[in-house]
């Protein structure tokens, strides 16, 4: 799990992200559409952001890949972001697991979503970082979209979650994108880029920045 955060201002995170290779973050492209990628630190193993934690580590972006992103529709939000070094591995620091390209998922799967965004729609955001059990639902969703709802309960992704993981079975299948109207709105599933669709991509961008 990965903070983006502005690099004048600590703490000051804005987006999510997740770490699937030593030197790359897969986040949404939304959330660097306003912001040049030079004012960016990344920070993995952050758990509360408000504290200098000693498991955290800070990386400045070298290189950022979009992949046709169309900001009008909300389609392939995804973006690679190239650190300036390797991460280090260890118990906080892992990689997420990518699906199989095109792999899909049943109605009703369970996942897990994370991130630090606003408790609510009008609410503030969190110090320490929130997880959120999920079900996959198929209503109003479309082909490069996973979306999710929590049954019977206003709970659902939020402003500042963006870019952040949706893990299903073990392995990175969406990355936070969008919501319709509000957060938790229980009309509306949360809206995630579907990772199985972007793997070969992935690859294609990972190997051709092999050195």
């Amino acid at each position: 799990m990965a903070s983006l955060q502005l690099s004048r201002s600590p703490g000051s995170h804005f987006c999510g992200g997740t770490l699937i290779h030593p030197r790359y973050v897969l986040t949404a492209a939304h959330c660097l559409q306003d912001i040049p990628w030079q004012l960016v630190t990344v920070v993995l193993g952050a758990h509360d952001l408000q504290s200098q934690e000693p498991e955290q580590q800070k990386f400045t972006i070298v290189q950022v890949f979009q992949n046709n992103y169309n900001p009008e529709e909300n389609l392939n939000d995804v973006l690679l972001i190239q650190l300036n070094r390797p991460a280090s591995l260890g118990e906080k620091v892992a990689l997420a697991s990518l699906p199989q390209q095109g792999q899909s998922l049943a109605q009703g799967t369970q996942c897990l979503a994370m991130g630090w965004g606003r408790l609510g729609t009008r609410a503030p955001t969190p110090r320490v970082l929130q997880e959120l059990n999920v079900t996959v639902v198929t209503f109003l969703c479309r082909e490069h979209n996973v979306c999710t709802l929590v049954p019977r309960r206003a709970a659902g992704i939020c402003f500042g979650d963006s870019g952040g993981p949706l893990i299903c079975d073990g392995f990175l299948h969406g990355v936070d994108s969008f919501v319709i109207r509000e957060c938790a709105s229980l009309q509306f599933p949360d809206f995630f880029a579907r990772v199985s669709m972007y793997v070969d991509w992935i690859h294609m961008v990972l190997r051709g920045a092999e050195p």
